[in-house]
């Protein structure tokens, strides 16, 4: 029923947006316009701030699970930027309205809060030139502080926009976080029908536009037994030979190419000794597509595979002092979805893309805009501009060059424009 409403929530504001008929010829207006001109001026002007901005997030740590101190920070500085209904909801996502002149249903542009960096790890912030190096300088705290010099932006140059649009810092996108932020927003969070249309601003490439959802399915996998010595108890059931079947019968899946589906056992351990039959151990497996009724029917299969592993290993050897059993305990559930090419968020990204100088590219990935994809919501990820590397590193590295730094952030900021509507 949520996804039935969110959908028609969405279309519906679709209906009441001006007609979609030349994106370039809107963005060009856009673009064009004095407005926006001095906006753009405003992002140069405060780049400083927004390099200052970034630095204070940076070194604010937020590890996976652990995202309250700069969620705190965040909401102080989302209410210094005048935003109204400013608040944390009870899964911990920060959030701020800006009011349009129409209302109803809210832009959603957001980026997210965790780092996949563990409690302790050293963030502050080391200079060289134009760069900063620290753990989630790049992914994904410098779009945090992009959206903080967007509102100025906005602000400064007086736009206002017909749909209102709510600003987002996001927790538990990366990891075993499994997008949890996001997916309460749309199952139990207050806007969760009343959004119309979702950025998830993660990463730099001002070019990209993800806007297809690659879900997954990850699951801890323990496989027990009785247990003995090597020798002693040789011939009895041994739960380590039902975990290698079990991934080998895996490995012997054909998965298809188009939708891409893709599965892997990734870690593994258990037992106590060299010397005994182990009485537990365990694989972790992940299985992606974009796909989502190829991704069911894979999930399903495995299930099958891991349940007739362990059959085949009580048939093959004793069980006179105890049977191997299976526990398939979910660890990851990230919704597959996608935008069409031609929905509006699509086709205005990709012409601000093109009429800003970049070329739009097409991407698969797996990121907070998933869960509004699943929910059939207009969603997609675009990058807030400029360069860096070694994401998810300790030397991860973001480059604040200026000039490339305000063209990049000019991409996005004329595709929400377009978006949520100016007259």
């Amino acid at each position: 029923m949520r996804r039935t409403l969110a959908l028609a929530a969405a279309v519906s504001a679709l209906a009441a947006a001006p007609a979609l008929a030349a994106p370039k010829d809107e963005v060009a207006r856009i673009i064009g316009s004095a407005a926006f001109k001095t906006a753009v001026a405003t992002l140069d002007k405060d780049y400083d701030r927004t390099v200052a901005d970034l630095i204070t997030l940076t070194e604010i740590p937020a590890p996976p699970f652990k995202e309250a101190e700069r969620g705190k920070a965040y909401r102080a500085m989302l209410e210094a930027h005048g935003l109204t209904e400013v608040e944390v909801d009870p899964e911990g996502n920060v959030m701020g309205l800006r009011r349009g002149t129409k209302g109803g249903p809210v832009v959603v542009v957001s980026a997210h809060l965790d780092t996949v960096f563990p409690e302790g790890t050293d963030v502050k912030v080391r200079r060289e030139g134009t760069r900063l190096h620290a753990p989630g300088v790049a992914d994904d705290t410098h779009n945090l502080a992009v959206l903080l010099a967007w509102i100025r932006a906005l602000d400064a140059a007086k736009i206002r926009t017909r749909s209102d649009i709510l600003f987002v810092g996001t927790v538990g996108e990366e990891g075993a976080g499994d997008l949890r932020g996001v997916r309460y927003f749309f199952g139990k969070g207050k806007y969760k029908d009343r959004t119309r249309a979702f950025f998830s601003v993660d990463g730099l490439d001002p070019g990209g536009i993800t806007h297809i959802g690659v879900g997954s399915k990850r699951y801890r996998v323990t496989f027990s037994g009785p247990g003995g010595h090597s020798y002693g108890a040789f011939g009895i059931v041994n739960p380590m030979a039902a975990m290698a079947k079990a991934t080998a019968d895996l490995y012997a899946i054909q998965p298809p190419t188009h939708p891409k589906v893709t599965y892997s056992a990734s870690v593994t351990g258990g037992g106590t000794s060299v010397n005994a039959i182990p009485s537990k151990v365990f694989t972790e497996y992940d299985m992606r597509s974009a796909d989502a009724a190829e991704l069911a029917k894979l999930d399903a299969r495995f299930k099958e595979i891991m349940a007739e592993a362990v059959a085949h290993e009580n048939a093959s050897r004793s069980t006179r002092v105890g049977a191997v059993k299976v526990e398939i305990e979910p660890i990851g559930d990230r919704p597959a979805g996608q935008t069409p090419k031609d929905a509006p968020i699509v086709a205005y990204t990709a012409a601000a893309i093109q009429a800003l100088g970049y070329v739009p590219t097409y991407e698969a990935s797996s990121t907070d805009a998933n869960a509004p994809m699943a929910a059939g919501v207009p969603a997609i990820t675009i990058g807030g501009g400029g360069k860096g590397g070694r994401a998810h590193s300790l030397d991860e590295w973001v480059d604040m060059e200026k000039a490339g730094g305000v063209k990049g952030m000019s991409v996005g900021l004329a595709a929400i424009l377009a978006m949520a509507g100016v007259d």
